[in-house]
C-alpha cells in the first residue's frame, strides 16, 4: 500500500516513518495540507493520510476517487473535515483513530485550567524580566467548587478523573448519558448555571456548533472558566471575545480556536495582519491559548501511528473495519 501523507511535521515521520516500514508500507510525506489545490498530489498511491486541520469536501473527496485513492485514513478521533456522504457514495472507507491517549489530551485541558486559573503565563512574564512582584496573580481554590463537563466519551472521563483529584464537585452533560458512570447529569442551562469551571469534549457536527455562543454565556456564572480542549468551531469567537472584554470570565483556556486552519502547526510571526478575533482573545490576559498540541505526547503519537497503520492493515487484507466512520 501506498499512502499519502499530508500535513506532515517532524513528530509525525519519527512515529509513522519506521513503523510504516515493519508493515511494508510506503509512504511519501508531503508537507502540503491537503485541500482542493493539493489532492492532486496523492495521485499513484493507494491512500490519503491526513489530519484535523486538512479539508476533505466534496470536491477533494472525488478528485481523490479519480485519482485511484481507495481509503482515507484519519490520523485523528475527529472526522468532520471529510464529507462523509460522498465519501460513502465514491465507496471510500474513512477510518478514524477514536481514542489514541485520551489521558494526554486531558491532562492539557487541566494544564490550561491551571495555568489560566493560577496566572502561571503572566507570572512566566514577569519572572524572566527579575519581576517577582504577584499582584494581579490571584486564583481560586479549586476545591469544592463546581466543574460542568459537556461530554463524558474517554476524554471527558479523563478530564473528570483529574477534576475528581482537586476535590471538585462534578456535573455534566452528554447528548447520551451514560448511566454506569454514576455522575449528575443535568440540562445544559442548569449547568451553565452552577458550573465555576466548564470543560468542553464533545465532538463538533451542526447540533454543536457554537453551542458556546453570546446566549449560552449569557447563562454562565460571573467568573466561570471556560475550557476547550475539543473542537474550535464549539465556541461564538465573536462572542467569547465580547464577553471576555466585557469580564464574565474569570479565564478562558483554549487547546483549539476556530480560525486554526489558518495559523496552527505553523509559524505565522512574519504575517503583518492577522485575524482580528483572534488577535482580540491572544491580546487578553485572561485567554491562554496553546496550538492544538493536546495529542502531542510520545505515548498519543504511538498510539496514533499504530492504529492508523493497524487500520490501513485491515483495509488492505479486507478484514473488518473496526473504526470506520459510517
Amino acid at each position: 500500500m501506498k499512502i499519502a501523507f499530508f500535513d506532515t511535521k517532524s513528530y509525525w515521520k519519527d512515529s509513522f516513518g519506521p513503523l510504516a516500514a515493519k508493515y511494508g508500507f510506503e509512504i511519501t510525506f508531503f508537507n502540503e495540507r491537503l485541500t482542493p489545490a493539493t489532492a492532486k498530489l496523492a495521485a499513484g498511491h493507494d491512500a490519503t493520510c491526513s489530519f484535523v486541520n486538512d479539508e476533505v469536501p466534496a470536491e477533494v473527496v472525488r478528485e481523490l476517487k479519480n485519482l485511484g485513492i481507495k481509503v482515507l485514513l484519519l490520523r485523528c478521533a475527529g472526522f468532520d473535515s471529510v464529507d462523509l456522504e460522498v465519501a460513502k457514495e465514491c465507496g471510500l472507507p474513512v477510518l478514524r483513530v477514536p481514542a489514541y491517549s485520551p489521558e494526554s489530551v486531558a491532562e492539557q485541558g487541566a494544564a490550561l485550567l491551571m495555568a489560566i486559573n493560577r496566572k502561571c503565563h503572566l507570572a512566566y512574564e514577569r519572572t524572566t524580566k527579575f519581576n517577582f512582584d504577584i499582584a494581579g496573580l490571584t486564583g481560586i481554590a479549586l476545591v469544592g467548587k463546581t466543574a460542568g463537563v459537556i461530554g463524558t466519551g474517554k476524554i471527558g472521563q479523563c478530564m473528570i478523573n483529574i477534576l475528581k483529584g482537586y476535590g471538585m464537585n462534578i456535573i455534566a452533560y452528554d447528548a447520551f448519558p451514560n448511566p454506569n458512570l454514576g455522575l449528575e447529569y443535568v440540562t445544559l442551562d442548569e449547568l451553565y448555571a452552577r458550573a465555576d469551571v466548564i470543560s468542553l469534549h464533545c465532538p463538533l457536527m451542526p447540533a454543536t456548533r457554537h453551542m458556546i455562543d453570546k446566549d449560552a454565556i449569557a447563562k454562565m456564572k460571573d467568573g466561570v472558566i471556560l475550557i476547550n480542549v475539543a473542537r474550535g468551531g464549539l465556541v461564538d469567537s465573536e462572542a467569547l471575545a465580547d464577553a471576555v472584554e466585557a469580564g464574565k470570565f474569570r479565564g478562558v483556556g483554549m487547546d483549539v480556536c476556530e480560525k486554526e486552519h489558518e495559523y496552527f502547526f505553523e509559524d505565522r510571526s512574519n504575517l503583518t495582519q492577522h485575524d482580528p478575533t483572534l488577535k482580540r482573545l491572544l491580546s487578553n490576559d485572561k485567554v491562554l491559548i496553546s496550538g492544538h498540541q493536546a495529542f502531542l505526547t510520545v505515548e498519543a503519537l504511538d498510539a496514533i501511528a499504530t492504529i492508523t497503520l493497524d487500520n490501513a492493515k485491515a483495509f488492505a487484507e479486507g478484514k473488518e473495519l473496526v473504526n470506520e466512520v459510517k
